[in-house]
């Protein structure tokens, strides 16, 4: 490594504090955060003025601090307010679901999507419509028990003196396919009326979402998020292997049992709440390395190294949703195409680049 190279590695700083405190920082990684923080709470503001009746900014941000008058209140409050919130916590938790998964697949297509969960929530969901014509909430509690029991069936079947990588993407794909014809199998029972409310769920949308969704929501990701983050050490440790990872007190399996737990009430959660969006926690915690990472530490094609950069994921995760429902209402008029279509066409070119991308690298 050259001195150029060794500037370059340089980017963290120590943070001393009051008592003696010292907190290493990332500087790179804060900056990151930072903007990508700036960049969703700008779209939201953004996404909060667009509709039918437009909002100025500026009135906007006035009436979020109670200096708006009751009409733009009641738009504003009470219409939009809790659907850009629901994308802020779905973009967000599917964000951070995506990066425990790749981390502990060691795999960079370890995401909730293409493991199988977000259809185990869908089948769930579908479960409540078609046979039972539940309510809202029930449809909820069906996808979160529908992850749930997918996540559950993954691990179990990747176990084999604990669960590994490819294992584990190999078998969530297999439980993918296995609960997608029981979806499709689910719809051909359907009545037209089921079935049209079941195509709007599937294709992921957060029209008209409401405080109902927002506050089941915030509270898991208020628990949650933190359980995560404070074994955010124990899980970069995890990805230089079992071995030196238990040699360093590393307690493997319970940390990787506990994190996949979180990662599935996570990404079930998320659906429950705005259906399958698609891609958002493939693609968030991918962008979020490559633009974290120093570039002399990437590995061969570019591609970022292993890091689960939790907050970074979280971050660009909820801009990315937040972003993807202001392009679909700019580009389409309000309520005219759910957010889950932009993020499945942007989140399915970014997998084809992906793939060409490991492949050129020869890691598959």
């Amino acid at each position: 490594m050259n001195g150029n190279d060794r500037k370059t590695v340089k980017t963290s700083r120590a943070v001393r504090g009051p008592g003696g405190l010292s907190v290493r920082l990332d500087v790179r990684a804060t900056v990151v955060v930072a903007l990508l923080l700036l960049l969703a709470l700008a779209a939201s503001v953004l996404l909060i003025g667009t509709g039918d009746f437009d909002i100025p900014p500026a009135d906007v941000l006035k009436t979020l601090v109670g200096r708006g008058d009751a009409g733009q209140e009641f738009i504003v409050n009470e219409l939009r307010l809790p659907r850009v919130l629901v994308g802020l916590l779905v973009g967000g938790a599917l964000g951070v679901g995506g990066a425990l998964f790749q981390a502990i697949s060691r795999n960079p297509l370890g995401s909730p999507d293409v493991l199988g969960l977000g259809q185990g929530a869908t089948a769930g969901a579908l479960i409540m419509i078609v046979l039972f014509s539940g309510s809202s909430a029930q449809v909820t509690v069906g996808a979160l028990v529908g992850g749930l029991v997918t996540g559950l069936a993954i691990y179990l079947l990747a176990w084999k003196r604990g669960v590994h990588g490819y294992r584990l993407v190999l078998v969530g794909i297999g439980v993918s396919a296995i609960v997608t014809a029981v979806n499709g199998y689910l719809m051909t029972r359907a009545d037209i009326v089921d079935a049209s409310r079941a195509v709007v769920w599937m294709t992921g949308s957060l029209n008209g979402r409401d405080w109902d969704q927002v506050w089941p929501l915030l509270g898991l990701c208020a628990v949650l998020v933190p359980l995560v983050l404070t074994n955010g050490r124990a899980l970069r440790m995890m990805e230089m292997g079992d071995d030196i990872s238990y040699a360093l007190g590393v307690r493997v399996e319970r940390v990787r049992a506990l994190l996949m737990v979180a990662a599935v009430l996570l990404t079930a959660a998320a659906t429950a709440a705005a259906g399958p969006v698609s891609f958002v926690a493939l693609t968030a915690p991918q962008l979020a390395r490559r633009l974290t990472l120093p570039r002399c530490l990437k590995g061969a094609g570019g591609a970022p190294m292993p890091g689960p950069n939790l907050v970074p994921s979280l971050c660009m995760g909820a801009a990315l949703l937040v972003g993807a429902d202001f392009i679909s209402q700019r580009a389409f008029g309000a309520d005219q195409l759910p957010v889950g279509v932009v993020t499945g066409v942007l989140g399915g070119v970014y997998l084809l680049w992906l793939l060409v991308t490991e492949r050129k690298a020869g890691r598959i």
